[in-house]
């Protein structure tokens, strides 16, 4: 099926329609967004074209079409341990600290889409604990969050392709932490998934419901939303860490007019930031 191209004034629309339930913003030069992630949906569901699909969408009779477009547009392809320095970072300075806390430690991973982000996390905090037993005496929870929750059940299975396993997995962590269980798919260690309590999040919305944080990752999110809505997020953020937490962002990403919320930390390689004290 080849896919009729939306008229300006359907693509416009389609813009603000995206923006009032996610906060993402879509510009003219990610049109092709629209086409590749909306046309499977269009074909999986038998309709004419994305105009077809879009009218459903909108119309409010059917809030599961709506919310399987939204899902199409905000799943973003992700890998390991990426970028690597915050994952370093964590494991050879911030655990550190963290492992002597008198308190359960907290770390977020926001808009954490298939998983690869909180596992990532886990795996470090499972290999500090190999090293130092004695670490995290009330332990760790990590909370991964996302607005697809179709998304969320398929991070929950820990169950991976061929594909999504080989990138940014190191040989030796695939060994450790994955088991096949056909030919193109493994198996998540148990306990690594045990690690991560996966919940439904739309970042435009109140936070208070998920609690306190030492770290937050949030990457690779913030270049899609409106400088007020990136703004909103932030401040959002900073209210649900602790004093003294971290927080990652994208390597594109920075934020911006808030130094009065947060002191940018600079590690070699890589940075991160740290909320100030009220």
């Amino acid at each position: 099926m080849k896919l009729d191209q939306l008229a300006p004034h359907e693509f416009l629309e389609f813009t603000h329609f995206l923006e009032r339930q996610c906060g993402i913003v879509l510009n003219e030069k990610k049109s092709y967004l629209v086409y590749s992630r909306l046309g499977p949906l269009v074909r999986q569901e038998n309709l004419a074209s994305i105009s077809e699909l879009l009218k459903i969408a909108y119309s409010g009779h059917s809030p599961k079409m709506r919310e399987k477009v939204v899902d199409a547009m905000t799943t973003n392809e992700t890998l390991w341990f990426r970028d690597k320095y915050p994952f370093e970072i964590l494991s050879n300075r911030l655990l550190t600290e963290l492992s002597k806390a008198k308190r359960k430690v907290r770390i977020w991973s926001a808009a954490c889409s298939s998983g690869q982000e909180p596992f990532s996390i886990a795996m470090c905090i499972q290999e500090y604990k190999r090293a130092n037993p004695r670490a995290f005496p009330l332990g760790v929870e990590i909370v991964a969050t996302d607005i697809s929750t179709d998304m969320l059940q398929r991070a929950k299975t820990g169950k991976f392709d061929s594909i999504s396993i080989s990138r940014g997995l190191s040989e030796e962590r695939k060994e450790r932490f994955f088991k096949a269980v056909d030919n193109n798919h493994m198996q998540l260690d148990k306990e690594i998934v045990s690690m991560v309590n996966f919940k439904p999040q739309n970042l435009l919305n109140s936070y208070s419901g998920l609690g306190r944080f030492d770290v937050v990752f949030c990457r690779n999110v913030l270049i899609y939303f409106s400088v007020n809505n990136k703004r909103k997020i932030l401040q959002q953020i900073a209210a649900c860490l602790q004093n003294d937490g971290a927080l990652f962002l994208g390597a594109s990403e920075s934020i911006a007019e808030l130094n009065q919320l947060f002191t940018l930390v600079r590690n070699n390689p890589g940075l991160f930031y740290i909320k100030k004290a009220n």
